[in-house]
Protein backbone atom coordinates (compact mmCIF):
# COMPACT_ATOMS: atom_id res chain seq x y z
CA UNK A 1 0.00 0.00 0.00
CA UNK A 2 2.72 2.31 1.10
CA UNK A 3 6.88 2.89 1.69
CA UNK A 4 8.42 4.28 4.30
CA UNK A 5 9.51 6.93 1.91
CA UNK A 6 5.81 7.79 1.10
CA UNK A 7 5.45 8.04 4.79
CA UNK A 8 8.40 10.40 5.53
CA UNK A 9 7.06 12.59 2.12
CA UNK A 10 3.84 13.14 3.94
CA UNK A 11 5.58 13.51 7.39
CA UNK A 12 7.28 16.64 5.51
CA UNK A 13 3.97 17.79 4.21
CA UNK A 14 2.35 17.69 7.44
CA UNK A 15 -0.19 15.17 5.55
CA UNK A 16 0.61 12.10 7.35
CA UNK A 17 -1.77 10.48 9.44
CA UNK A 18 -0.50 9.09 13.10
CA UNK A 19 -2.73 7.51 15.45
CA UNK A 20 -1.31 6.45 18.87
CA UNK A 21 -1.57 2.65 19.72
CA UNK A 22 -4.54 3.20 22.20
CA UNK A 23 -6.47 5.07 19.40
CA UNK A 24 -5.44 2.26 16.82
CA UNK A 25 -6.90 -0.43 18.86
CA UNK A 26 -10.33 1.78 18.72
CA UNK A 27 -10.68 2.91 15.42
CA UNK A 28 -9.36 -0.32 13.84
CA UNK A 29 -12.50 -2.05 15.91
CA UNK A 30 -14.86 0.89 14.24
CA UNK A 31 -13.78 0.82 10.95
CA UNK A 32 -12.30 -2.60 9.99
CA UNK A 33 -9.22 -3.74 8.74
CA UNK A 34 -9.08 -2.69 5.40
CA UNK A 35 -10.25 1.18 5.81
CA UNK A 36 -8.16 1.69 8.91
CA UNK A 37 -5.25 0.44 6.85
CA UNK A 38 -6.02 2.70 3.99
CA UNK A 39 -6.72 6.07 6.58
CA UNK A 40 -3.65 5.88 8.95
CA UNK A 41 0.20 5.69 7.81
CA UNK A 42 1.47 5.58 11.18
CA UNK A 43 0.78 3.67 14.14
CA UNK A 44 2.64 4.99 17.53
CA UNK A 45 3.65 2.39 20.52
CA UNK A 46 5.70 3.20 23.92
CA UNK A 47 6.93 1.82 27.00
CA UNK A 48 8.15 3.18 30.50
CA UNK A 49 9.61 0.40 32.44
CA UNK A 50 12.52 -0.86 34.28
CA UNK A 51 15.45 -1.85 32.00
CA UNK A 52 18.31 -3.15 34.04
CA UNK A 53 20.09 -4.46 30.97
CA UNK A 54 20.89 -1.09 30.07
CA UNK A 55 24.63 1.09 30.22
CA UNK A 56 25.74 4.28 29.34
CA UNK A 57 29.37 5.16 27.67
CA UNK A 58 31.57 7.99 28.18
CA UNK A 59 34.69 9.14 27.17
CA UNK A 60 35.92 11.89 29.82
CA UNK A 61 39.05 13.40 27.82
CA UNK A 62 42.18 13.37 28.49
CA UNK A 63 43.41 15.11 32.14
CA UNK A 64 47.06 17.04 32.10
CA UNK A 65 48.91 14.79 32.53
CA UNK A 66 47.16 11.92 31.13
CA UNK A 67 45.57 8.80 32.50
CA UNK A 68 45.19 5.46 31.65
CA UNK A 69 41.78 4.64 33.90
CA UNK A 70 41.94 1.15 35.66
CA UNK A 71 39.72 1.41 38.26
CA UNK A 72 36.46 4.06 38.42
CA UNK A 73 33.92 4.98 40.57
CA UNK A 74 31.11 7.77 39.84
CA UNK A 75 29.10 8.56 42.89
CA UNK A 76 30.53 5.76 44.02
CA UNK A 77 29.32 3.89 41.47
CA UNK A 78 32.06 1.33 40.09
CA UNK A 79 31.94 1.84 36.30
CA UNK A 80 33.94 -0.06 33.78
CA UNK A 81 37.24 0.92 32.41
CA UNK A 82 38.63 -1.88 29.93
CA UNK A 83 38.25 0.65 26.80
CA UNK A 84 40.54 3.54 26.09
CA UNK A 85 42.57 5.13 28.61
CA UNK A 86 39.24 7.13 29.72
CA UNK A 87 36.50 5.64 27.99
CA UNK A 88 34.18 4.23 30.37
CA UNK A 89 31.28 1.98 30.32
CA UNK A 90 28.54 2.33 33.23
CA UNK A 91 25.48 -0.39 33.76
CA UNK A 92 22.59 0.31 35.28
CA UNK A 93 22.20 -2.56 37.76
CA UNK A 94 25.57 -1.23 39.14
CA UNK A 95 25.42 -1.33 42.88
CA UNK A 96 26.93 1.76 44.32
CA UNK A 97 30.35 0.32 46.78
CA UNK A 98 30.07 1.06 50.80
CA UNK A 99 32.70 3.94 51.24
CA UNK A 100 33.33 4.95 47.78
CA UNK A 101 31.02 8.46 48.40
CA UNK A 102 31.04 9.77 51.80
CA UNK A 103 28.28 12.29 50.67
CA UNK A 104 26.11 9.16 49.93
CA UNK A 105 26.58 6.86 52.19
CA UNK A 106 23.54 7.12 53.94
CA UNK A 107 21.73 6.31 51.10
CA UNK A 108 24.68 3.70 49.52
CA UNK A 109 22.18 0.90 49.20
CA UNK A 110 19.54 2.44 47.36
CA UNK A 111 21.77 4.08 44.79
CA UNK A 112 23.48 2.65 41.58
CA UNK A 113 24.29 2.98 37.90
CA UNK A 114 20.83 4.05 36.95
CA UNK A 115 20.84 6.98 39.35
CA UNK A 116 24.09 8.23 38.28
CA UNK A 117 22.44 7.42 34.86
CA UNK A 118 20.07 9.83 35.17
CA UNK A 119 21.77 12.46 37.31
CA UNK A 120 24.50 12.91 34.34
CA UNK A 121 20.97 13.31 31.69
CA UNK A 122 19.49 16.08 34.64
CA UNK A 123 22.21 17.45 34.55
CA UNK A 124 23.69 16.52 37.57
CA UNK A 125 27.06 17.26 39.27
CA UNK A 126 28.71 13.88 39.58
CA UNK A 127 32.18 13.00 41.26
CA UNK A 128 34.66 10.96 39.60
CA UNK A 129 37.38 9.26 41.47
CA UNK A 130 39.95 7.17 39.23
CA UNK A 131 43.38 5.40 39.71
CA UNK A 132 45.31 4.28 36.90
CA UNK A 133 48.72 2.66 35.35
CA UNK A 134 51.41 4.63 35.33
CA UNK A 135 52.74 4.19 31.58
CA UNK A 136 55.30 6.31 29.84
CA UNK A 137 52.93 7.79 27.49
CA UNK A 138 50.07 7.65 30.70
CA UNK A 139 51.70 8.85 33.69
CA UNK A 140 49.27 10.20 35.74
CA UNK A 141 48.06 7.63 39.10
CA UNK A 142 44.62 9.01 40.15
CA UNK A 143 42.44 11.55 39.06
CA UNK A 144 39.58 13.25 41.66
CA UNK A 145 37.27 15.51 39.74
CA UNK A 146 33.59 16.68 39.06
CA UNK A 147 31.80 15.75 35.61
CA UNK A 148 27.94 16.84 34.12
CA UNK A 149 26.92 16.24 31.01
CA UNK A 150 28.15 18.70 29.57
CA UNK A 151 32.12 18.10 30.79
CA UNK A 152 31.96 15.37 28.90
CA UNK A 153 32.89 14.14 25.72
CA UNK A 154 30.68 11.48 24.01
CA UNK A 155 28.01 10.07 26.56
CA UNK A 156 25.42 7.91 25.01
CA UNK A 157 22.83 5.25 26.04
CA UNK A 158 24.01 1.24 25.07
CA UNK A 159 21.54 -0.63 26.45
CA UNK A 160 22.72 -4.36 25.68
CA UNK A 161 18.76 -5.89 26.58
CA UNK A 162 15.61 -3.83 25.95
CA UNK A 163 12.22 -3.94 25.36
CA UNK A 164 10.99 -7.56 26.13
CA UNK A 165 8.65 -9.01 23.41
CA UNK A 166 6.27 -10.17 26.20
CA UNK A 167 7.50 -11.53 29.75
CA UNK A 168 6.23 -13.64 32.73
CA UNK A 169 3.78 -13.24 35.80
CA UNK A 170 5.80 -13.49 39.37
CA UNK A 171 4.15 -14.94 42.33
CA UNK A 172 5.73 -16.41 45.32
CA UNK A 173 4.02 -19.98 46.88
CA UNK A 174 6.47 -20.07 49.57
CA UNK A 175 6.20 -18.96 53.42
CA UNK A 176 8.72 -16.19 52.98
CA UNK A 177 8.39 -12.38 51.57
CA UNK A 178 10.69 -12.40 48.26
CA UNK A 179 12.91 -9.61 46.77
CA UNK A 180 12.70 -9.74 43.18
CA UNK A 181 13.64 -7.82 39.95
CA UNK A 182 10.05 -7.51 39.78
CA UNK A 183 9.94 -6.01 43.14
CA UNK A 184 8.54 -7.68 46.33
CA UNK A 185 6.38 -10.79 46.12
CA UNK A 186 4.22 -11.76 48.92
CA UNK A 187 4.29 -15.07 50.24
CA UNK A 188 1.13 -17.40 50.43
CA UNK A 189 0.43 -15.94 46.79
CA UNK A 190 0.29 -12.58 48.04
CA UNK A 191 0.43 -10.44 45.21
CA UNK A 192 1.39 -11.04 41.36
CA UNK A 193 3.84 -8.68 39.65
CA UNK A 194 3.74 -8.19 35.80
CA UNK A 195 6.45 -6.60 34.13
CA UNK A 196 5.05 -5.80 30.46
CA UNK A 197 1.95 -3.85 29.09
CA UNK A 198 0.49 -6.36 27.21
CA UNK A 199 -1.62 -4.62 23.96
CA UNK A 200 0.66 -1.36 24.74
CA UNK A 201 3.50 -3.17 23.94
CA UNK A 202 6.05 -2.11 21.24
CA UNK A 203 6.75 -5.30 20.30
CA UNK A 204 3.81 -7.39 20.60
CA UNK A 205 1.99 -4.94 17.95
CA UNK A 206 4.80 -6.45 15.02
CA UNK A 207 5.00 -9.65 16.30
CA UNK A 208 7.26 -11.16 13.35
CA UNK A 209 9.01 -8.00 13.21
CA UNK A 210 8.08 -7.15 10.14
CA UNK A 211 9.19 -3.49 10.17
CA UNK A 212 11.43 -3.10 13.55
CA UNK A 213 14.73 -4.10 12.57
CA UNK A 214 18.57 -3.03 12.71
CA UNK A 215 18.20 0.93 12.01
CA UNK A 216 15.14 1.72 13.39
CA UNK A 217 14.68 5.18 14.57
CA UNK A 218 12.93 5.39 17.72
CA UNK A 219 12.16 7.18 20.78
CA UNK A 220 14.60 7.07 23.71
CA UNK A 221 14.80 8.33 26.68
CA UNK A 222 13.18 11.76 24.89
CA UNK A 223 15.65 12.12 22.48
CA UNK A 224 16.26 9.89 19.32
CA UNK A 225 17.92 6.44 19.35
CA UNK A 226 18.04 3.51 17.17
CA UNK A 227 17.74 -0.21 17.39
CA UNK A 228 21.85 -1.83 17.05
CA UNK A 229 21.41 -5.08 17.28
CA UNK A 230 19.08 -8.32 18.36
CA UNK A 231 19.35 -7.78 22.11
CA UNK A 232 20.70 -10.30 24.88
CA UNK A 233 18.84 -13.34 25.41
CA UNK A 234 16.83 -12.73 22.25
CA UNK A 235 14.52 -15.97 22.05
CA UNK A 236 12.26 -15.52 18.73
CA UNK A 237 11.37 -19.16 18.56
CA UNK A 238 9.50 -18.75 21.65
CA UNK A 239 6.29 -20.59 21.49
CA UNK A 240 3.35 -18.90 19.73
CA UNK A 241 0.15 -18.85 19.73
CA UNK A 242 -2.16 -18.60 16.07
CA UNK A 243 -2.14 -14.66 16.46
CA UNK A 244 2.18 -14.53 16.55
CA UNK A 245 2.20 -13.48 19.97
CA UNK A 246 4.81 -15.58 22.20
CA UNK A 247 3.32 -17.07 25.30
CA UNK A 248 6.33 -16.00 27.48
CA UNK A 249 9.91 -13.75 27.06
CA UNK A 250 11.00 -13.78 23.22
CA UNK A 251 12.42 -11.06 20.82
CA UNK A 252 14.57 -8.63 22.39
CA UNK A 253 16.55 -5.37 21.21
CA UNK A 254 19.82 -3.79 22.12
CA UNK A 255 19.19 0.26 21.70
CA UNK A 256 21.84 2.91 21.40
CA UNK A 257 20.69 6.68 21.47
CA UNK A 258 22.73 10.06 22.83
CA UNK A 259 22.04 10.41 26.39
CA UNK A 260 23.33 14.07 26.29
CA UNK A 261 19.64 14.63 24.07
CA UNK A 262 17.68 13.24 26.22
CA UNK A 263 15.05 14.67 28.68
CA UNK A 264 15.74 13.29 32.73
CA UNK A 265 11.74 13.14 32.71
CA UNK A 266 12.01 9.70 31.04
CA UNK A 267 15.18 8.68 32.34
CA UNK A 268 14.69 7.96 36.29
CA UNK A 269 17.22 5.31 38.60
CA UNK A 270 15.14 3.42 40.58
CA UNK A 271 16.01 0.72 43.09
CA UNK A 272 14.24 -2.67 43.93
CA UNK A 273 14.54 -2.94 47.94
CA UNK A 274 16.35 -5.94 48.69
CA UNK A 275 17.85 -6.57 44.83
CA UNK A 276 19.11 -3.29 43.32
CA UNK A 277 19.21 -0.59 41.07
CA UNK A 278 17.87 -0.61 37.60
CA UNK A 279 16.42 2.64 35.13
CA UNK A 280 13.08 3.80 34.30
CA UNK A 281 13.08 4.68 30.81
CA UNK A 282 10.88 5.41 27.95
CA UNK A 283 10.98 4.37 24.86
CA UNK A 284 9.04 4.74 21.73
CA UNK A 285 8.71 2.96 18.24
CA UNK A 286 6.85 4.09 15.17
CA UNK A 287 4.95 1.24 13.43
CA UNK A 288 4.60 2.66 9.74
CA UNK A 289 1.67 0.97 7.90
CA UNK A 290 2.76 -0.11 5.21
CA UNK A 291 0.02 -2.75 4.36
CA UNK A 292 -3.23 -4.40 5.85
CA UNK A 293 -1.35 -7.41 7.51
CA UNK A 294 0.84 -5.20 9.83
CA UNK A 295 -2.04 -3.20 10.81
CA UNK A 296 -4.21 -6.39 11.51
CA UNK A 297 -1.46 -6.84 13.95
CA UNK A 298 -1.91 -3.99 15.58
CA UNK A 299 -5.33 -4.42 16.52
CA UNK A 300 -4.18 -7.51 18.95
CA UNK A 301 -6.19 -7.02 22.46
CA UNK A 302 -5.35 -7.65 25.98
CA UNK A 303 -7.73 -10.56 25.75
CA UNK A 304 -5.52 -12.48 23.33
CA UNK A 305 -2.29 -11.89 24.14
CA UNK A 306 -0.94 -14.18 27.40
CA UNK A 307 1.94 -14.46 30.01
CA UNK A 308 3.06 -17.33 31.80
CA UNK A 309 2.55 -17.32 35.86
CA UNK A 310 6.08 -18.31 37.71
CA UNK A 311 6.66 -19.32 40.83
CA UNK A 312 9.70 -17.56 42.22
CA UNK A 313 10.25 -19.58 45.67
CA UNK A 314 11.61 -22.32 43.96
CA UNK A 315 15.11 -21.39 43.69
CA UNK A 316 16.19 -22.94 40.44
CA UNK A 317 16.49 -21.70 36.13
CA UNK A 318 13.28 -23.82 35.61
CA UNK A 319 10.76 -22.91 38.35
CA UNK A 320 7.06 -24.65 38.61
CA UNK A 321 4.60 -22.25 36.78
CA UNK A 322 0.40 -21.79 37.22
CA UNK A 323 0.05 -21.83 33.58
CA UNK A 324 -0.89 -18.60 31.26
CA UNK A 325 -3.66 -15.76 31.95
CA UNK A 326 -4.10 -12.98 30.02
CA UNK A 327 -3.33 -9.60 29.73
CA UNK A 328 -7.09 -8.36 30.52
CA UNK A 329 -7.33 -11.00 33.77
CA UNK A 330 -3.38 -9.21 35.04
CA UNK A 331 -4.75 -5.83 34.28
CA UNK A 332 -8.38 -6.17 35.52
CA UNK A 333 -6.33 -6.05 39.00
CA UNK A 334 -6.75 -9.76 40.29
CA UNK A 335 -6.18 -13.27 39.28
CA UNK A 336 -7.58 -16.56 40.25
CA UNK A 337 -4.64 -19.22 41.38
CA UNK A 338 -5.79 -22.45 43.43
CA UNK A 339 -8.36 -21.43 44.30
CA UNK A 340 -7.14 -17.85 45.31
CA UNK A 341 -7.40 -13.95 44.53
CA UNK A 342 -4.77 -12.85 44.02
CA UNK A 343 -3.84 -9.18 43.38
CA UNK A 344 -1.84 -7.97 40.39
CA UNK A 345 -0.08 -5.16 39.78
CA UNK A 346 2.17 -3.78 36.77
CA UNK A 347 5.81 -2.86 36.89
CA UNK A 348 5.56 -1.16 33.31
CA UNK A 349 3.81 2.27 33.68
CA UNK A 350 0.43 1.70 31.40
CA UNK A 351 -0.27 5.34 31.64
CA UNK A 352 2.88 6.62 30.65
CA UNK A 353 3.70 4.19 28.08
CA UNK A 354 0.47 6.37 26.57
CA UNK A 355 2.07 9.49 26.93
CA UNK A 356 5.32 8.18 25.39
CA UNK A 357 3.12 6.80 22.42
CA UNK A 358 1.34 10.42 22.46
CA UNK A 359 4.97 12.27 22.41
CA UNK A 360 6.06 10.37 19.47
CA UNK A 361 2.99 10.86 17.76
CA UNK A 362 3.46 14.46 18.19
CA UNK A 363 6.67 14.65 16.97
CA UNK A 364 5.60 12.91 13.68
CA UNK A 365 3.05 15.25 13.38
CA UNK A 366 5.13 18.25 13.42
CA UNK A 367 8.07 16.98 11.20
CA UNK A 368 10.26 16.75 14.57
CA UNK A 369 10.79 12.57 13.47
CA UNK A 370 10.89 10.93 10.18
CA UNK A 371 10.92 7.02 9.98
CA UNK A 372 13.42 5.05 8.82
CA UNK A 373 13.60 1.25 7.33
CA UNK A 374 15.87 -0.86 8.79
CA UNK A 375 19.14 -1.71 7.24
CA UNK A 376 18.60 -5.69 8.40
CA UNK A 377 15.95 -7.94 9.65
CA UNK A 378 16.81 -9.14 13.44
CA UNK A 379 17.56 -12.79 13.42
CA UNK A 380 14.23 -15.25 13.80
CA UNK A 381 16.32 -18.33 14.81
CA UNK A 382 18.06 -17.47 17.91
CA UNK A 383 18.40 -20.35 20.62
CA UNK A 384 18.80 -19.72 23.98
CA UNK A 385 21.84 -21.46 25.48
CA UNK A 386 21.81 -22.40 29.27
CA UNK A 387 24.60 -23.24 31.33
CA UNK A 388 23.06 -26.65 33.37
CA UNK A 389 25.65 -28.94 31.51
CA UNK A 390 28.91 -26.48 31.58
CA UNK A 391 31.55 -26.81 34.63
CA UNK A 392 30.80 -27.58 38.28
CA UNK A 393 27.35 -27.15 39.70
CA UNK A 394 26.76 -23.83 41.75
CA UNK A 395 26.87 -24.12 45.28
CA UNK A 396 23.39 -22.59 46.38
CA UNK A 397 24.00 -22.06 50.18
Amino acid sequence: MRTVAEINDKIRQHKVTVWTISEAKVRIAEMGVSQAAKTVDVITTGTFEPVEGSGAMLNLGHSDPPIKIVECHLNGVLAYAGFGAVDLYIGAGQMATPGRDADRESEVEEYGGGHVIADLIADQPVTLSATGQVTDCYPRASLETTITRDRINQFYLFNPRNLYQNFIVGVNGGDRPLATYLGPLQPRLGNAVYANSGALSPLLNDPDLKTIGIGTRILLGGGEGYIAWEGTQHFPLQRRLPNRAPIGPAATLALIGDAKRMDAHWVRGCYFKGYGPSLMLAIGIPIPILNEDVLARCAISDQELVAPVIDFSIPRRVRPTFGLVSYAQLKSGKLLLDGKAVRTAPLSSLYFAQQVALDLKQRIDANDFELTEAIAPLPTDTRLMPQDSWGPQFDMR
